[in-house]
């Protein structure tokens, strides 16, 4: 498959690591971009050798939301800081369909924000099972900041957050530093660096049964997640993979 605004890579593990690649616009969303991404989450849904799905951000931001340059795309409007179009749109799929195959995609999901993650970029973060932030990264809704609410994507950021949270952020538009996103959102700090290896995150190229040693290699921030956590989480990548498919196909109208 040839991308213009994303890349693909799977390891021969079936570590599938998907790159938001528009470095030059803090990979904000486009038509493109949006198009791009459902296709490859029907891939990804299709394949059964896929085990888990990495989601990742090339450049200085993980994704910055909507893309401003993007206003004739008819799928909703943009915040100044890249809120997220979700309405829907005749022109492609929209944010919110690709937002809702990600969530229901029956293969565990791993997104690693460094950066920013916007308005739609912290959406794609409230969908996925495991969110990881480097210590330099933050989150934000703003669409507050230029009279909009985050109608559509708020039962997204209420789950991710709990309501108390949302109602705080998502009125005042302010950023949630990565110690703070640690407390409401994210589920544990990472240095980017331990990330490059084989574009992959965490899993990398192993098997269950050499899980155990493999994670060893692996070096955790202080206070965030140890070896033994990393080899529980590849060991148990098919099992959680087969556990999702089977409660989303039975969710299905």
């Amino acid at each position: 498959m040839q991308f213009e605004t994303i890349s693909l890579a799977i390891s021969s593990g079936g570590i599938a690591t998907n790159l938001l690649n528009r470095p030059e616009r803090g990979n904000a969303f486009n038509r493109t971009m949006l198009a791009e991404l459902d296709r490859v989450f029907v891939k990804l849904a299709a394949d059964d050798s896929t085990r888990i799905v990495v989601l990742r951000g090339n450049g200085k931001h993980f994704c910055a939301g909507a893309d401003l340059a993007d206003r004739e795309n008819p799928a909703g409007h943009a915040s100044a800081e890249g809120g997220a179009p979700a309405g829907p749109s005749s022109a492609g799929p929209s944010l919110a369909s690709v937002l809702e195959a990600i969530d229901r995609l029956p293969k565990p999901t791993v997104v690693v924000i460094h950066g920013g993650a916007i308005g739609g970029g912290a959406a794609i973060a409230a969908c996925c099972d495991i969110v990881l932030a480097t210590e330099g990264a933050f989150f934000s809704i703003p669409e507050v900041r230029v009279g909009m609410a985050p109608v559509r994507l708020a039962p997204l950021f209420i789950r991710a957050m709990g309501l108390r949270q949302f109602r705080r952020y998502g009125i005042s538009g302010e950023r949630i530093d990565a110690a703070e996103a640690l407390r409401i959102f994210a589920n544990f700090p990472a240095k980017l660096a331990h990330f490059h290896d084989k574009g992959s995150v965490l899993v990398g190229d192993v098997q269950p049964e050499d899980a155990m040693e493999k994670a060893g290699a692996y070096t955790p921030v202080p206070g965030g997640v140890g070896p033994l956590t990393i080899a529980m989480l590849m060991a148990n990548t098919v099992q959680a993979a087969r556990l999702r498919r089977g409660r989303r196909a039975n969710a299905a109208p």
